[in-house]
């Protein structure tokens, strides 16, 4: 029986390198590709970026270790349009944007199909931090078993053809069992740094980034109200702002601002206390159930509202055009649009949605 061909996607980082290693030794054919995904005007083009020149000699030098195959593939423009455009797109819609699910959709578990198709690969596997678990009619996807690790909810808009062509082999697995491993085959990356930004953002600062890939007619300035509506101050962008903000507000308040909502007819960013923050429920649309028989009427679930949310108790309800209404069992802050919530019963992803802007109302 001829060996299952595999397309590693490789960033040069510990996690993916060492992915590749395991996935050897379970015997499949490993072919490393790292893509190269910087604009030439990007401003990230640093050394330590996972999408920078360094990332594909590191990538180059652990595929030559550990004898595998490496090619680095151009994805820069389909990068800039479906990621570099959307994330900013999302701030100018005053929603906050999620790039790194839209690269594993669009890209690392879309676009570069047509890659692992040329090199006539059967799977793409990635150092993803979940586990794809595969049976003869459907994937699952489950929760990695590291908490402080886990990735699932990146993941949750794959449909079921990617996932059933996805392999992740670091989801049993625990950080410090990666590393241990690296530094047993001599990788260099084995103590490299995760990377904890966003590949396009330097420093983390999508403000800076903004300013630089925008006009700056683009920018939708405008005013700041409090909830009773008096008057704050002038803003230069609703671009610059999320739900939950705090820092970069005006002060003269006797207690923190934070920032509750963006009014996108008038361009006002209204701010409140901690407590205007909370939200029971709201809506998500273009839903992606990875197990349609999960999204049910009145289904209980845990939903996560963002990544690093520890995720709560739920009440789902599917709605009309790929859409879904979530009741939380406890009011939670800072129900953020354009941040995707993710759906769970148990360690499985049972799928998702982007919160939508809506009239929920602001608790008393």
């Amino acid at each position: 029986m001829n060996k299952k061909r595999v397309l590693l996607g490789m960033s040069g980082g510990v996690d993916s390198s060492v992915a590749g290693y395991l996935l050897r030794e379970q015997g499949y054919e490993v072919v490393g590709v790292t893509m190269k995904v910087w604009p030439q005007d990007c401003i990230s083009r640093a050394e330590d970026k996972c999408c920078g020149p360094q990332a594909v000699a590191d990538a180059r030098s652990v595929a030559h270790s550990l004898g595998i195959p490496h090619y680095v593939v151009d994805e820069a423009d389909l990068f800039e349009q479906t990621v570099i455009n959307y994330f900013a797109s999302e701030y100018q819609a005053g929603r906050t944007p999620n790039p790194c699910v839209m690269c594993n959709e669009k890209l690392k578990f879309g676009n570069l199909w047509n890659k692992a198709e040329v090199l006539e690969c059967d799977y793409i596997a990635t150092g993803h931090y979940a586990i794809v678990e595969h049976h003869a009619d459907r994937a699952l996807l489950r929760k990695g078993v590291d908490p402080r690790k886990d990735q699932s909810y990146f993941l949750f808009s794959l449909r079921q053809w990617q996932l059933r062509r996805a392999l992740t082999p670091l989801g049993t697995m625990r950080k410090p069992q990666i590393r241990e491993i690296a530094h047993s085959l001599g990788l260099k990356v084995a103590d490299k740094i995760d990377s904890q930004e966003i590949c396009f953002v330097p420093g983390n600062d999508y403000k800076a980034f903004l300013r630089s890939h925008l006009d700056e007619k683009e920018f939708h300035r405008g005013e700041i109200y409090d909830v009773d509506g008096n008057f704050i101050g002038k803003h230069e962008g609703i671009e610059l702002f999320t739900i939950g903000q705090r820092k970069g507000l005006p002060g003269g308040s006797l207690r923190p601002r934070y920032v509750i909502d963006l009014d996108l007819e008038t361009n006002r960013v209204i701010v409140g206390d901690v407590d205007d923050l909370l939200r029971e429920e709201f809506e998500v649309d273009r839903c992606n159930w990875i197990d349609p028989g999960a999204g049910t009427e009145g289904a209980e679930i845990a939903v996560k509202i963002r990544y690093s949310h520890p995720g709560t108790n739920a009440t789902l309800t599917p709605l009309e055009d790929g859409r879904a209404q979530v009741r939380l069992r406890v009011p939670q802050k800072a129900v953020t649009p354009g941040q995707a919530a993710v759906f769970y019963q148990g360690d499985v992803v049972i799928g998702g949605g982007w919160i939508c802007r809506q009239a929920a109302p602001v608790l008393a």
